[in-house]
């Protein structure tokens, strides 16, 4: 399987956990097939939103925009959500 956008490698893991869900006996004979086109999807989207991070890292660090000195995107939004304890953050 060569998966190469994110679009495709998360619609392997979609149907792969659809199928999952679905099976009332789990299928021991598919189940490495499942598993290893599943952890090779991940991978792939793993990596684009790696790249993605820091393609907008860069992007706001060469704008100058507040916080753009932070390592990393997601070190903001945890600060801003411990305020309420109450608040789900999905």
């Amino acid at each position: 399987m060569a998966t190469e956008s994110f679009k495709d490698a998360y619609g392997v893991l979609q149907r792969h956990a659809q199928t999952l869900r679905e099976q009332r006996e789990p299928s021991i004979d598919d189940l490495l097939t499942i598993v290893t086109e599943s952890v090779q999807a991940y991978k792939v989207c793993q990596q684009r939103i790696e790249a993605v991070e820091k393609a907008l890292e860069k992007a706001l660090s060469d704008t100058g925009a507040p916080g753009s000195n932070s390592p990393g995107i997601k070190s903001a939004a945890p600060a801003v959500l411990a305020d309420d304890p109450d608040d789900i953050p999905f």
